[in-house]
């Protein structure tokens, strides 16, 4: 069984005074980082924003409101314009509020690369060695 799952979807992004722009949604997701998707967002060749989302966030934010802090997701819509609303909370701005972004893919699509990512990990079962994660990480303390 291949232990990587990819699907490149076509998401709106959400553009203040200019209503929808179609962009790129490249997700990803590993074995071996099992918790973990990976969305990289792209328009004409070039990368806007590369964000690490939690699998089991992504799954529940289907269904309900999720996230209270950077990313945060929730339903939106019904029948076939079920969409799945991803908010994503960027570094300060000089006047105190954070850049922003939002947006929209459509949500079966997504469902069908979850179920995709729990064939090669279900749910429950993903591990991760914890000894290595510690080494990693104080290896880069120096």
């Amino acid at each position: 069984m291949n232990p990587f799952v990819h699907k490149t979807l076509v998401v709106q992004l959400l553009a203040p005074g200019t209503g929808r722009c179609p962009v790129l949604a490249h997700l990803g997701y590993a074995a071996d980082d099992p918790f973990a998707v990976t969305a990289v967002f792209a328009h004409d060749g070039r990368v806007l924003a590369c964000w690490r989302l939690d699998r089991e966030m992504l799954s529940a934010g289907l269904a309900g409101p999720v996230g209270e802090g950077d990313v945060r997701l929730r339903p939106q819509g019904s029948g076939p314009c079920h969409e799945l609303r991803l908010e994503f909370l960027g570094d300060s701005r000089p006047d105190g509020s954070r850049h922003r972004a939002v947006v929209l893919a459509w949500a079966p699509a997504v469902a069908a690369f979850l179920r995709e990512t729990h064939q090669v990990v279900p749910p429950g079962r993903e591990h991760m060695d914890v000894d290595e994660l510690l080494a990693e990480i104080l290896s880069g303390a120096e």
